[in-house]
């Protein structure tokens, strides 16, 4: 068992082995390596100027300082402009040579030339120890602070044998001076490790922070809720496309912040926040709009307040808004799954007193001889059939049984397609007002001819009745797809959906009828599939009295049998093919 702490997911971390000071990121350390690197050019300008000054003046007469200032100015500026920032080594490799090598021979030059004159140097051997200590690691630093107090050491003893001076103060002052190199190396070591440290966290979090954002960002945006942040003021600060399209806009168009007031029908969600914000405490509310050319829009809508800020300021409203249709979807699938469970009892208590009708129909026709007794039979049983027959569709689809027998059914689409269309139209009267299209092809689809017809009447019986009645209001064509896949389409003249409906239009219970079940496209599709055949819904237009009429299609899109001729009954058994296996 690992005793470490518990992370959350998101909190990244560099690795265990980096060491202290490569925990900064890259655009830190080019800024330090760049800062010391142009301290050391202006240094170079600054000794070439003095030196430069004292020789003007009288004070020095060694042209050979100007000139080492000058080779030192030159060093540190071909440094700056033509060396890659990188880190220095542990020990003293020639990048430690070419800087703060570099450094030491130029100030301790300069310090053993003009150190007997009164002017002091060794202030300047600090630079190079700092940089040690910043780029470098502590042993580097500690090395770099060592030669410079022997640096320091040299020079004291070549005073005390040239001069008569004190040689006990010139080797306790540079001594000091030594020691307090060693003291910068230390400290800067452990400052700049400190602030790594500091450093790494804060990186770290700003990470974490940035992975969690994006996390969150992408959840909300994939929520099907809509959520708005509101201020005191109105305006939108952040707005998910789920929002976005219960505004009445698309997630493209809106530009966040946004005023609630710019549009009427947002009036509503303006009032609201004002509300929460008076009362301090969580509204809710059902709010109805009217959006041109969707039709009506309920939707559910929750506030809630952020925590205040600095000064009981900042405060935002958050909004979660709901549609109602999104909620009744879910209800009625919890139904549908609640009905699924009761669907073998109900089997069983329908079926038992069903057989005893039948049964008892059968023997009472055996001893009947009127005729008007004979009649009342016959309706009894073809009714009983009728209700056996929908019984055992219903709990096959609550079943959803999905898949074929090892041999599956074939159907000559055109005929049957012709057969269904002139049989429904006799029935309801609709001889002038449909229309059929067939290819001249005769496709052999899989499915069965007792299930299509079932689907086709229900859609056709779904077109009459938002037709509008005129001649060709309704037309079904067949044709073969590009993909080489038998099309049914089942068109009529009806109204644009709303998208309301469009998104759940093949749901159970779900219709924009009071009086309709809603189970009607939902045992469509459920026998389409059952079959592998796809139903779907698209806008389309077609020709009516050499007119183009926009109107709404159906879909159904079969797999072709072509090694099959289409001969024999529209019934006949036929092996399953590898398109339906591979849709299983």
């Amino acid at each position: 068992m690992n005793s470490s702490p518990a992370h959350r997911w998101f909190d990244l971390r560099p690795p265990e082995d980096a060491g202290a000071l490569a925990v900064e990121g890259p655009d830190e350390f080019v800024r330090l390596w760049r800062g010391f690197m142009t301290a050391r050019v202006t240094l170079g300008v600054v000794l070439v100027m003095l030196q430069s000054t004292l020789y003007a003046l009288g004070q020095s007469h060694d042209k050979l300082l100007i000139m080492a200032c000058g080779v030192y100015l030159v060093a540190t500026l071909g440094t700056r402009l033509l060396a890659r920032p990188r880190r220095l080594g542990r020990t003293f490799d020639p990048l430690w040579l070419s800087t703060i090598g570099v450094d030491l021979l130029a100030f301790g030059l300069l310090q053993f030339v003009q150190g007997h004159a009164g002017i002091n140097y060794s202030p300047l051997l600090a630079l190079p120890v700092l940089l040690a200590s910043v780029l470098g690691s502590l042993p580097l630093a500690m090395g770099t602070a060592a030669s410079g107090a022997l640096l320091l050491l040299a020079q004291a003893l070549s005073l005390a044998l040239d001069q008569s001076a004190d040689s006990a103060q010139l080797f306790a002052q540079a001594a000091l001076t030594g020691a307090g190199y060693f003291v910068i190396a230390f400290l800067a070591t452990q400052l700049s490790a400190g602030l790594a440290s500091e450093e790494q966290r804060s990186r770290r979090h700003q990470i974490a922070v940035q992975v969690q954002r994006q996390v969150n960002a992408l959840v909300i945006e994939s929520l099907t809720d809509g959520i708005l942040v509101v201020d005191l003021k109105g305006m939108v600060w952040a707005a998910n496309p789920a929002a976005c399209k219960l505004l009445g806009r698309e997630p493209a168009s809106i530009q966040t912040p946004f005023d609630l007031a710019t549009d009427p029908l947002w009036h509503e969600f303006g009032r609201l926040t004002a509300l929460s914000f008076s009362a301090d405490r969580p509204q809710h509310a059902n709010l109805v709009f009217q959006h041109a050319g969707a039709g009506s829009q309920h939707v559910q809508v929750r506030t809630r307040m952020t925590a205040p800020g600095d000064g009981g300021t900042g405060r935002l409203c958050v909004m979660f808004l709901e549609d109602q249709r999104e909620m009744e979807a879910r209800l009625r699938t919890e139904k549908l799954a609640s009905m699924g469970r009761m669907s073998t009892a109900v089997a069983h208590e329908i079926r038992n007193p069903l057989a005893a009708i039948v049964q008892a129909n059968a023997l009472l026709d055996e001893g009947v001889e009127d005729p008007e007794l004979k009649r009342l039979i016959q309706m009894v049983q073809q009714n009983a059939r009728r209700l056996e027959n929908i019984v055992d569709e219903v709990l096959n689809i609550s079943r959803v049984q999905n898949r074929l027998d090892e041999t599956g059914q074939r159907v000559q689409l055109n005929e049957a397609v012709a057969r269904i269309c002139r049989d429904w139209s006799r029935h309801t009267g609709s001889d002038g007002l449909l229309e059929t299209d067939l290819c001249a092809a005769n496709p052999v689809v899989a499915f069965d001819s007792e299930h299509l017809r079932r689907v086709l009447i229900n859609l056709l019986d779904n077109a009459r009745r938002y037709a509008s009645g005129q001649h060709q209001a309704i037309q079904v064509s067949t044709r073969i797809g590009p993909d080489g896949n038998g099309v049914l389409g089942i068109w009529s003249d009806g109204a644009p959906m709303e998208q309301s409906v469009e998104r759940h239009l093949f749901e159970p219970f779900f219709s924009s009828e009071s009086r309709s079940t809603g189970l009607g496209l939902y045992i469509c599709r459920e026998l389409c599939e059952r079959h592998g055949a796809l139903i779907g819904f698209e806008r389309s237009r077609k020709t009516v009295a050499d007119i183009q009429v926009d109107g709404n299609e159906f879909l159904i899109t079969f797999e072709v049998l072509p090694r099959f001729l289409a001969v024999g009954g529209a019934s006949d058994k036929i092996p399953v093919s590898p398109w339906l296996q591979n849709r299983r």
